[in-house]
């Protein structure tokens, strides 16, 4: 046997140099220095409009509620909501090198292009891959501390921002939010299809506007059709399924910035 050159372009055989060679290079990206993550969950949608910003609000407050250090990467740059959600204005702050997060009144880490805008109704009319590059930012260039839990919330659909948080964050699951309209099993369908594509188990789904229960006789009513997120979750093998209420009080709390506040149980069962 010849002795091996590393030439793997002229060389046939079948070794470990030409494996490590021909090894796809990962695209991850390290989080900004002194971060440490230790799981990272994106909320996803095919479409926009069912509650992502909710659902990823309420996700991060039960996870503090069990006394986990929690973060939030507002991944939504041209419609960021979180900041509004949990009653921040300003608070990214900058050590020199890096930004550091806002924190909410419970010590919830946030970071968001609103905190970073000088009023929060600016428009922000950026092309893709400059949107694409601030969220990669937003993970490389803070100093997010010591995290049990990252909760990402995303941009409605499979474009640039989606493939970037896939293929630079080490994200663990994903959450889908949907809603009982039929048009949930092409939306569902479209997230599942986006996280075998990349890799990334589907943790659970939840089911936002489920049902509106009666304050006078606590009757549940299907104002938007009967539900159908067990039996879509079954079809893609989801394991975890969760049904959040048309309420008027999770609306008020996010418009005064109490989130935090909020009681409920519906979210228990998706950690």
């Amino acid at each position: 046997m010849s002795e091996c050159t590393h030439d793997c372009s002229t060389c046939g055989a079948a070794c470990g140099s030409r494996e490590q060679s021909q090894a796809p290079e990962s695209m991850l990206e390290n989080p900004g220095k002194g971060s440490k993550i230790k799981k990272v969950i994106a909320v996803v949608s095919g479409k926009g409009g069912v509650g992502k910003s909710l659902v990823t609000s309420l996700l991060a407050v039960n996870a503090r509620r069990r006394f986990e250090n929690v973060a939030i990467l507002d991944a939504d740059i041209t419609g960021p909501s979180i900041p509004k959600i949990f009653g921040l204005s300003r608070g990214v702050e900058g050590d020199g090198e890096l930004m550091i997060p806002a924190e909410t009144r419970t010590g919830i880490k946030v970071m968001s292009l609103n905190l970073l805008l000088e009023h929060e109704s600016d428009p922000v009319a950026w092309r893709g891959p400059i949107i694409a590059g601030a969220v990669k930012q937003f993970w490389t260039d803070v100093n997010w501390g010591e995290n049990d839990v990252m909760f990402i919330d995303m941009p409605p659909g499979t474009g640039d921002v989606p493939l970037t948080v896939f293929q630079s964050l080490p994200v663990n699951g994903m959450v889908i939010v949907t809603s009982p309209q039929d048009l949930v099993s092409m939306i569902v369908e479209k997230a599942v299809k986006m996280a075998e594509l990349v890799n990334i188990p589907v943790v659970g789904i939840v089911e936002n506007y489920s049902y509106f229960r009666c304050p006078d006789c606590g009757k549940e009513h299907r104002i938007f059709g009967e539900s159908k997120v067990d039996s879509v979750a079954a079809q893609y093998g989801i394991p975890r399924v969760a049904r959040i209420p048309f309420d008027p009080r999770l609306a008020a709390a996010c418009d005064r910035g109490a989130i935090e506040l909020y009681e409920g149980e519906w979210l228990n069962e998706i950690k």
